[in-house]
């Protein structure tokens, strides 16, 4: 069984729908329809998460092998106007540890953007953060996890921020492109003869 470990926040947590309707969940049934079914998606997303809430959430999840992981934490950090060296010295310390208990794992970071009306250095630094992370670390990048869906009242709850089911539908899909690939290369990698 090849293991998927997505650690988020409300984003993929699911906030206000059932787990049913988060796009990890939806990730696995895409998984599924694909052919791909020898791999089981873990959603260690929770809402509210930052990156230091993600550190100290992680350690359980590493007791067994990850072969993909998908990182999509920062901007509940980004809210509370945490300095963007932390977020992302606290993101590269999710992935080393990552990489440690996992050191062939592929890794996907979903990329986000702090609303335009907010235009000033912090919110360029912060959307630069996941693009050089993944070049850091030989990681694939969705740019934005919210594309086609940020801003978009019918694909949004009332409170404008989360996706409702429809929404998440679309995230599923922002992930898969990324996630498809990678999944197919996991599912026909050679498992390395035992030496005796």
């Amino acid at each position: 069984m090849k293991r998927i470990l997505v650690l988020g926040n409300s984003l993929s947590a699911g906030f206000g729908l059932s787990s049913r309707q988060a796009y990890p969940w939806l990730l696995a049934d895409k998984l599924r329809d694909a052919g791909l079914t020898n791999f089981e998606v873990t959603n260690a997303s929770q809402s509210g998460g930052t990156t230091g809430g993600g550190l100290l959430r992680l350690p359980p999840h590493l007791k067994r092998k990850i072969d993909i992981f998908i990182l999509e934490l920062g901007i509940n950090d980004a809210f509370r106007g945490v300095p963007v060296a932390q977020i992302r010295n606290n993101l590269q310390q999710i992935i080393d540890l990552v990489k440690t208990k996992n050191p062939n794992v592929h890794i996907i970071i979903a990329g986000m953007q702090l609303p335009n009306y907010a235009a000033d250095d912090y919110v360029f630094a912060f959307g630069q953060t996941f693009a050089d992370l993944a070049a850091k670390n030989n990681a694939v990048l969705i740019p934005y996890l919210l594309e086609g869906v940020g801003g978009d009242p019918n694909l949004n709850q009332p409170d404008h921020v989360h996706p409702n089911a429809a929404g998440q539908k679309i995230l599923s899909e922002n992930v898969w492109r990324a996630l498809e690939p990678i999944a197919r290369e996991v599912a026909t990698a050679e498992v390395p003869a035992r030496v005796p």
